[in-house]
């Protein structure tokens, strides 16, 4: 029997936002643009190169170390666009303000998101408010929009993807679902944890702008690394293996999930992509994304076989499937 209340779960990116999507969403929205279910989506125009998303940005606390709700909403959709292929140029943004917002807090925020667009190159050229009823929000929720435009040669989907392709990330994963949590439940916890939440668009276009063979890209957001390695194996029909040893885990972000029991492979992250790229163009790429600021600690973490699902190459030589996140480990991350 479906479920007939919406839950938490439902917003955490794992199977049961895909369940909701699938039953809810394509089942009166259903076309062939929608269908895709990528990053963004491809509009067809004159050039064929238009592509365009949206996000809505509900972080709790509205600031935490690394970062603020202002300048995740402008790096999830530079990097939603990012992911494929396009060069992001025109963002929307709407906010919608609980009654009693701080207008300290407000200016703060906008600061934010004038200094994150531009680092991203981006210009904002519309957007709308609403202000609610004290207790009918919490502080403040964005919505942003982003137009972007691509290279007909970059022709990135992760339908592309393939047996053989190279599996490369640009740094550490769990960094941001933990800086919230801890900023949250305020734990403080003693390690340094400094949520990753960055723009990425610059960085990745420098490995076009140098040749590389990019199959496909997805932005690590909820449900964490885990589940975007399902999706891309689902949407390409391929298997994937990763290895345990090789996937970038600073050592703070480790200790805390080993406390908490928490799988850093599950975890949000706002400033990671996930790259699948032409083994003959995988080290040229490598070193590109290490010579920039937000690719200093990329790595090779895996590679796409023949087979079917997700499979983690453990430290001691075992294998076991990774399989996308069932439930919300920690809602409002994003």
């Amino acid at each position: 029997m479906p479920e007939k209340k919406i839950t938490l779960s439902h917003g955490s990116g794992g199977k049961a936002t895909q369940r909701l999507i699938g039953e809810i969403f394509r089942k009166y929205f259903s076309n062939s643009i929608l269908d895709r279910l990528e990053d963004s989506a491809f509009l067809p125009g004159e050039r064929g190169k238009i592509l365009f998303t949206t996000d809505s940005f509900v972080v709790s606390p509205i600031f935490f170390p690394g970062g603020d709700i202002g300048k995740i909403s402008i790096c999830g959709t530079v990097n939603d666009l990012t992911a494929m292929g396009a060069i992001p140029k025109y963002l929307s943004i709407s906010f919608i303000l609980e009654e009693g917002f701080d207008f300290f807090a407000l200016e703060k925020i906008c600061s934010s998101i004038k200094k994150t667009s531009r680092e991203a190159n981006v210009k904002i050229v519309t957007g709308d408010t609403k202000v609610v009823e004290k207790g009918s929000a919490d502080k403040i929720f964005i919505t942003t929009s982003g137009i972007g435009f691509r290279d007909p040669k970059n022709n990135i989907s992760i339908y592309n993807v393939k047996p053989g392709d190279n599996i490369i990330i640009n740094g550490s994963v769990g960094d941001h679902g933990l800086a919230i949590l801890n900023a949250r439940q305020d734990m403080k916890f003693t390690g340094r944890i400094i949520s990753d939440c960055a723009p990425l668009n610059n960085m990745i276009h420098a490995c076009f702008d140098k040749g590389c063979k990019i199959r496909a890209m997805r932005d690590v957001t909820r449900g964490g690394l885990a589940t975007v390695l399902n999706e891309a194996a689902e949407a390409s029909g391929s298997g994937i293996e990763v290895y345990e040893n090789k996937i970038p885990v600073n050592r703070p972000v480790r200790s805390f999930c080993e406390i908490l029991g928490l799988d850093p492979l599950y975890l949000a992250n706002e400033g990671k992509m996930v790259i699948f790229a032409a083994e003959k163009d995988t080290e040229k790429c490598l070193k590109i994304l290490k010579d920039h600021k937000y690719g200093k600690h990329s790595a090779v973490i895996g590679k796409v076989s023949k087979g079917r699902g997700v499979f983690l190459k453990t430290a001691i030589g075992g294998k076991r499937p990774l399989i996308t996140l069932e439930s919300d480990q920690l809602p409002r991350i994003c």
